[in-house]
């Protein structure tokens, strides 16, 4: 069986995800700004990465929390990455993301790269997209070794709200963990490890 040491997904440049204690409406697993994130739109994608994992013989114990939570909080990152290149009008070519695509990373090969961020490898260019379009935003303010630019981009992140549907566990924005003592039991919390910046 192959071992995967998950990286979080809350970006490489050390941004802590945070989210407020708004209700959530109806239907939905997260409301990132002004997007929503629907249940059904969830468990479509923890199903496809489920399948990733038992495709590359990965068991999900290894993620460390619940499926359907890791899932969760990629999705939220990547809708923040999102609105933040919106806002940023940053352009990423479809070359940067192929080029993106393969690298490795920190681990053996680019699709446990994409495994330990919790993508499907067969559906990855939205996240990476948005990835992409946050570092380049970084390197616009000054660069990740710049103190300043790394409390704009932290500042500008979470300045985006995020409220969590309760049903998927309650979310310490502190400890960047998921606290639930009914439905999945302990406390359970995501590795946050630090990435690099994609060379090329």
């Amino acid at each position: 069986m192959k071992s995967i040491r998950v990286a979080g997904v809350a970006i490489a440049a050390g941004i802590a995800l945070t989210a407020c204690s708004q209700p959530v409406e109806a239907g939905a697993a997260a409301v990132v700004g002004q997007d929503r994130i629907s249940s059904s739109a969830l468990n479509q994608e923890v199903r496809a990465y489920s399948a990733a994992l038992e495709r590359a013989k990965i068991n999900p114990s290894q993620l460390g929390v619940p499926l359907n939570q890791f899932v969760l909080q990629r999705m939220v990152t990547e809708a923040r990455f999102q609105q933040l290149s919106a806002k940023y009008q940053v352009a990423i070519s479809e070359a940067e993301v192929d080029t993106a695509l393969k690298n490795p990373g920190q681990m053996q090969t680019p699709e446990m790269n994409l495994l330990a961020k919790g993508l499907d490898p067969a559906d990855p260019r939205g996240f990476i997209r948005a990835e992409l379009g946050v570092y380049k935003i970084i390197d616009q303010l000054g660069g990740a070794n710049n103190q300043q630019a790394m409390q704009k981009i932290q500042e500008e992140f979470n300045s985006i709200r995020v409220a969590f549907n309760p049903r998927y566990g309650t979310y310490d924005g502190q400890q960047q963990t998921f606290v639930d003592t009914g439905r999945f039991g302990k406390l359970t919390s995501v590795q946050q490890q630090p990435q690099q910046p994609p060379q090329g």
